[in-house]
């Protein structure tokens, strides 16, 4: 018997415009977990959907146990026992979760549902790998963490023995990421052969056996983790070395640009989302909002972004915001990276140049007697295609449903920075970025603050909360628990305010 469970040699695929996969070998050993890194747009998802059958490779071949094997579409991945997580579910929202893991997988009697038996061992794979799930509440109706947990659920149910995860941590908290390692090592310690997708050294340090690395659609090479370091790493996949801490001089707080005072947001039953929350963020200062996901943070944004209604005061640089609508506040000098890229930050059926031109299109630059000057249009997404490196097989032409989800967010970031605003709130704003685009979104970040612009960032990211932010403010349960120094603070100390265990009066100075 071969060594390898899965191998793909030789992988080459092309869309219209670009090579995604150029000439790529992969080799996935029994047992392991093997992490699949590179930058956006690297060609990792396109390669693991070609092992998932959702994309046909234009050359080379798969083989499963030493035999090659055809995988025409995911039903003849299931048939092989193969699995994925994609980065961006694949669940019915308006069915429970029970409904979910079942589904294309239904036990029936004479025509008629066996839920029951169904019920039965998707309760028992929960308790076996530590994936508590409520199997009768609606997946709209709870977190992405818990989305997650029911699509693992999917492949266990399905009894797949290589199992793909494709960005799993992109949306967890930290509380979930540690969760998910703990599930991985379990599952690859019970015979499973992992397959993860990611950017995050740390988590390949902390969970990988093995680390394969591709660059612009090409192999660079396979290490044991063991033996590397996450410079190494780092090196290999952006071909270059990497500093990954920021030139950030101290802050110099002016003026008062947002204006918070007792807003509320309201939530489910008679509890509220935001409760009377009261603060400021000055001119020259990234004032981050801390917190694990699910505690008001969105609520607060929708409300300031004018999203969602709420009570209070909310006002930028002295003039109320609350009664405007989404435009008017963005032309009083609001920007907003929102935390879902595709519920409100793209259309996806667009191109790259209509959704850099969204905020724009009135312009006198961009429009003229009303009329839309497509030719500017597209010399200005050039502009920032090129200043922000968005990668796209067909330049400003580019289906934007068709771009990584990491070259999506660097497009919402370049729009959003390109304005000028006067507060620019950055939610998540590096999520699903690797390492070298990370950094050029953080040094965007700190150039913004040290232009005299104020930044409220909303991040869940310890690492990023720490590199970014001159004042952090930690939010719980729709509450302000406590106002920090970021640099006066540690990690575990910030971790406690973050889960209640601590906090301390705050007010809005």
């Amino acid at each position: 018997m071969s060594d390898y469970i899965i191998e793909m040699l030789r992988i080459t695929k092309d869309f219209p415009g670009i090579r995604a996969n150029d000439d790529i070998t992969l080799q996935l050993r029994r047992g392991e977990i093997h992490a699949l890194l590179g930058e956006n747009g690297a060609g990792k998802s396109t390669l693991m959907s070609i092992l998932f059958g959702l994309y046909q490779a234009d050359a080379g071949e798969i083989r499963k146990d030493g035999r090659p094997v055809g995988i025409a579409d995911p039903n003849q991945a299931n048939a092989l026992g193969i699995g994925m997580v994609h980065q961006h579910f694949k669940l019915v929202h308006n069915f429970t979760v029970l409904e979910n893991i079942v589904l294309g997988m239904e036990s029936t009697r004479h025509g008629v549902l066996r839920m029951d038996e169904a019920r039965q061992k998707a309760m028992a794979l929960s308790t076996q790998y530590g994936l508590t799930i409520n199997p009768d509440a609606l997946i709209e109706d709870i977190t992405v963490g818990m989305q997650q947990r029911v699509e693992i659920l999917k492949m266990l149910y399905r009894e797949n023995e290589i199992l793909i995860f494709d960005e799993p941590t992109a949306v967890l908290t930290p509380q979930e990421v540690e969760e998910l390692m703990r599930i991985m090592r379990k599952l690859a310690g019970e015979g499973k052969s992992i397959l993860f997708i990611t950017h995050k050294l740390n988590e390949i340090m902390a969970v990988a056996d093995r680390c394969t690395v591709l660059r612009k659609g090409r192999y660079i090479g396979t290490v044991a983790v063991a033996d590397t370091t996450t410079q190494d790493l780092a090196e290999m996949m952006v071909g270059r070395k990497v500093n990954f801490n920021i030139d950030k001089a101290p802050a110099q707080p002016g003026e008062v640009v947002l204006s918070v005072r007792d807003l509320s947001v309201a939530g489910h039953g008679n509890k509220k989302a935001v409760d009377g929350i009261s603060f400021e963020v000055r001119t020259g200062e990234i004032v981050c909002i801390a917190g694990i996901d699910g505690n008001g943070q969105s609520e607060l944004v929708y409300a300031l972004t004018g999203l969602t209604p709420a009570q209070g005061q909310v006002a930028l640089k002295g003039k109320p915001l609350q009664q405007l609508p989404v435009r008017r506040r963005n032309q009083a000098g609001l920007a907003h990276i929102p935390e879902d890229r595709h519920k409100h930050g793209l259309v996806l059926d667009y191109d790259l140049q209509q959704n850099l031109a969204l905020k724009r299109y009135l312009s006198d630059q961009l429009q003229r007697h009303g009329f839309i000057r497509f030719d500017q249009v597209r010399r200005y997404a050039q502009q920032l295609i090129d200043q922000y490196d968005i990668r796209s097989g067909q330049g400003p032409d580019t289906l934007m449903r068709s771009m990584s989800g990491g070259n999506q967010q660097k497009a919402i970031v370049a729009r959003e920075i390109d304005l000028g605003p006067e507060l620019l709130i950055a939610v998540q704003p590096t999520r699903g970025l690797d390492v070298g685009a990370m950094i050029y979104i953080h040094e965007q970040l700190v150039k913004v603050r040290d232009e005299g612009k104020a930044v409220l960032l909303i991040s869940l990211e310890l690492d990023e909360v720490f590199q970014l932010a001159d004042r952090i403010l930690v939010i719980y349960e729709g509450r302000l628990v406590a106002q920090l120094a970021g640099d006066q603070v540690s990690q575990q100390e910030l971790g406690l305010y973050m889960s209640g265990s601590k906090r301390q009066e705050v007010d809005h100075a």
